[in-house]
């Protein structure tokens, strides 16, 4: 059995309901597109046109980022978290904004993808494990 752990971005809102480890990882926001794609997704000024069908969840940081930075794109939200990368490569959708650690990680499991500048992120955040509250120990453990 493989057990695959990551992290979550922190916000305020998450700091709110649940504790937070210390940070494990940095990352940022960065386009997960078609490969063939790649030149016409790079900045912020070409994805934020009427013309570029964005997809995200529901919740969670990726559609607030889409909202504050991509407020002229095309957005559609999804429950269906699993179904969104295949409906990229299949050209329902253009592009989705998302954690660099996980456009990696895509891009692996589905070779037609491919993460736009996963070292120059659109936007700066901290990954960390949410862990419960009013768990002393734990948490120093964690940490």
């Amino acid at each position: 059995m493989i057990l695959r752990l990551g992290g979550i971005s922190s916000t305020l809102k998450r700091q709110q309901t649940a504790w937070l480890s210390a940070p494990i990882a940095v990352d940022g926001k960065i386009p997960l597109v078609r490969c063939d794609d790649k030149a016409k997704y790079q900045t912020i000024e070409q994805l934020n046109k009427p013309t570029v069908g964005l997809i995200a969840p529901f919740g969670g940081t990726n559609e607030a980022f889409v909202h504050r930075y991509l407020p002229k794109a095309q957005l559609q939200l999804t429950h269906d978290n699993a179904a969104i990368f295949q409906q990229i490569i299949d050209k329902k959708f253009d592009v989705m904004v998302t954690d660099a650690s996980e456009a990696l990680y895509q891009q692996k499991q589905y070779p037609k993808l491919c993460a736009l500048n996963p070292k120059r992120p659109l936007q700066y955040i901290e990954k960390a494990y949410m862990l419960p509250r009013d768990d002393m120990s734990w948490k120093l453990y964690v940490d």
